[in-house]
């Protein structure tokens, strides 16, 4: 091979070099703004959650509609944080390999310290036997750096056998035995934990039998739909007197705060609208001593026989909104008695917004249809 010949391929390897280098450098920036666009897009997806936020907690929750957008704006922020992680890591593996960019560093939400009722397992790492710049091994502490991490372990699924042994007299010839443990379900399979945990994952996480079913599965433990159903029947059952108690207690109320939201109810072939009602007791912020408490019911549809039957025996101050259904609760002739209403601020401050809203539109009308004639004399 001449000299030429080898001279050009080290002149083809630098120029290859140098347009990779440059390559790198020109991909490092691209994903550098691509960092920048999607933390500057978080950022603003966080500030219009904490603003609608902070209008909620200023003036109330004006709507159901409002309930939906906060939650639409949580889906966004966590899909925007999450793109954001993925971008600024690209980007620093990015300047990584173009040493002429400088990396982008994003701010990253802050995070409190993690719950001191939490345990901690402390995992001390070797110590060095000798020092790493001089080889001596006349070592003292001198301090320790302390990293935490949290992490959790999963659940595990375990079978409890209980043992009731029998005896046999030797005097009479009886058989003798402890009695059976008890169970909350009458002969039921189910240990309490996991009872609860069935219940409150259907009613408190909203998670059908059927995704549990699955879930339970992916674990290892096979469990049929009908057999949920009728666990959480046969619990419902047993919370029942619990759920008299709260009844009860919240019906005793001298001041009822009630209300009714719309929920999705699965149906065949589509979705219907259903209504969920509920009545609170709550004195605490008017210095009362009782504890606040909650009932809910739900129906099909919004007639106002529900609140009447729902509040059947109540006959104290009642405060919602203007709806007519609650109509026949404050007629004198009722029985046991009248229910005195306590209109909401809120719903009726609506309206006045309403007539500003309306008048404040007319008046702009009026000024462009000023301006007009005015443009037209002219």
């Amino acid at each position: 091979m001449s000299s030429a010949t080898s001279a050009e391929i080290e002149a083809l390897r630098a120029a290859l070099a140098v347009a990779e280098a440059r390559a790198d450098e020109a991909e490092a920036k691209a994903l550098e703004v691509t960092a920048k666009n999607a933390n500057a897009e978080a950022i603003i997806a966080a500030l219009k959650l904490q603003i609608e936020k902070l209008r909620r907690e200023l003036y109330g929750q004006r709507s159901e509609r409002k309930s939906r957008l906060l939650d639409q704006l949580e889906i966004q922020l966590e899909e925007l944080e999450t793109n954001a992680s993925e971008d600024d890591l690209a980007a620093e593996r990015a300047a990584k390999r173009a040493s002429v960019v400088k990396s982008f560093t994003r701010r990253r939400p802050s995070r409190g310290p993690f719950p001191e009722h939490l345990p901690r397992e402390r995992v001390v790492l070797p110590a060095p036997e000798s020092c790493g710049c001089c080889g001596s091994t006349r070592l003292s502490k001198v301090g320790e750096d302390v990293t935490e991490t949290l992490e959790v372990i999963p659940r595990q699924w375990k079978v409890i056998q209980t043992v009731r042994e029998k005896f046999s007299c030797r005097d009479c010839e009886k058989i003798s035995q402890p009695p059976a443990p008890f169970h909350v379900v009458p002969w039921g399979w189910a240990g309490p934990s996991l009872l609860a945990m069935i219940l409150f994952e259907k009613y408190g996480q909203h998670q059908p039998l059927n995704r549990q079913c699955e879930r339970y599965a992916r674990e290892g433990v096979e469990l049929s739909l009908s057999t949920l159903a009728d666990q959480v029947g046969t619990g419902v059952s047993v919370m029942r007197p619990v759920y008299d108690f709260i009844v009860s207690h919240v019906l005793s109320a001298e001041r009822l705060h009630g209300d009714d939201t719309t929920v999705p109810v699965l149906a065949k072939g589509k979705t219907d609208t259903g209504r969920l009602w509920v009545y609170v007791r709550d004195d605490t912020p008017f210095g009362g001593t009782d504890p606040p408490a909650a009932l809910f019911y739900y129906s099909r549809d919004r007639s106002g026989e529900h609140p009447e039957r729902h509040l059947a025996g109540y006959s104290g101050i009642l405060q919602a909104d203007a709806y007519a259904g609650y109509n026949r609760l404050f007629r004198p002739d009722r029985e046991p008695g009248p229910v005195t209403a306590a209109f909401c601020m809120a719903h009726a401050r609506r309206k006045f917004f309403e007539l500003a809203d309306i008048a404040g539109n007319a008046s702009e009308v009026r000024t462009r249809h000023r301006s007009r004639r005015w443009r037209s004399r002219r």
